[in-house]
C-alpha cells in the first residue's frame, strides 16, 4: 500500500509538468526493478523522471538559445548607436574660419560627444557606419572683422560631395548673423558626410561654440 500511495503522489506531482510526452525514452532498466513483480511501479516512476529530467533538459537548451538571441540583439543595438556633437574651435577670443578662395571643408576640433568615433576631428568627416535615417543639424554664426567688410555667414551640409542643405546671409547692413537647420535624412553604410565653406563665407568662434554641427541615428534600416 505504501509503494502504491507513493506512485500515486508521485504521478500527481509530475502530472502538472507540461513537458512533450511524444519524446521518446529509454528508462534504466538495472537493478532492483526487473527483481520481482514490484518492478512495474520502480519502473514507471523512472519513466516520470527521466520525462521530467528532458523537459527540463529541453527547456534550458530553448532559455540559451533565447539568452544568445537577446545578447545578439543587444550588441547589434549598441553596434547601431551612433552621435556626434562638434563645435568648431574653443578659443577664447573671436576667431575666424575662412573666407578662401576655394570651397573648403569646416574642420569642427571642439569634440562634445563622438559615439562610434565616427567623426574625424583630423578631416571634419562624418562617416556613417550603419544605414538609416539620421538627424542633423547645424548652426552657423560670423561677425565682420571690419564695418565695411561685408558680412557673409554661409555653410553647406554635403553627403558624397553633394549638397543637400544650407545657410546663407550676405549683407554689409549688421556686423553679425547666424543661421541654422535641422534636417532629417537617409544614409547608408560608408557615406561621407561634412559642412562645406562656400567661396568668400567666414564663420567665427570661440568658448561660447556660436558654430555647431550635430548628427545622430534617430533609426536603423538595415
Amino acid at each position: 500500500m505504501k509503494a502504491i500511495l507513493l506512485l500515486c503522489l508521485l504521478q500527481a506531482a509530475f502530472a502538472q509538468y507540461s513537458w512533450d510526452r511524444s519524446i521518446s525514452l529509454t528508462p534504466t532498466t538495472s537493478g532492483v526493478c526487473l527483481s520481482d513483480l514490484t518492478s512495474c511501479g520502480c519502473c514507471l516512476m523512472q519513466k516520470q523522471v527521466a520525462r521530467m529530467a528532458n523537459f527540463f533538459n529541453i527547456t534550458v537548451n530553448a532559455m540559451s538559445k533565447e539568452l544568445k538571441k537577446s545578447k545578439t540583439a543587444l550588441n547589434n543595438i549598441r553596434e547601431s548607436r551612433s552621435s556626434f556633437s562638434v563645435a568648431l574651435n574653443n578659443a577664447r577670443q573671436l576667431s575666424c574660419f575662412g573666407p578662401f578662395s576655394n570651397k573648403t571643408v569646416v574642420i569642427y576640433k571642439n569634440v562634445f560627444i563622438n559615439l562610434g568615433d565616427s567623426y574625424n576631428v583630423q578631416t571634419g568627416i562624418f562617416t556613417v557606419p550603419r544605414s538609416g535615417v539620421y538627424s542633423v543639424a547645424l548652426t552657423t554664426y560670423s561677425k565682420a572683422v571690419l564695418p565695411v567688410i561685408t558680412l557673409a555667414v554661409c555653410a553647406e551640409l554635403q553627403v558624397n560631395g553633394q549638397v543637400v542643405a544650407g545657410t546663407r546671409d550676405i549683407n554689409n547692413e549688421d556686423l553679425e548673423d547666424s543661421a541654422t537647420f535641422v534636417v532629417a535624412i537617409q544614409l547608408k553604410a560608408g557615406d561621407k558626410m561634412a559642412v562645406n565653406l562656400p567661396i568668400g563665407c567666414v564663420l567665427c568662434d570661440d568658448s561660447s561654440h556660436y558654430n555647431t554641427f550635430t548628427g545622430f541615428l534617430l533609426y536603423a534600416t538595415d
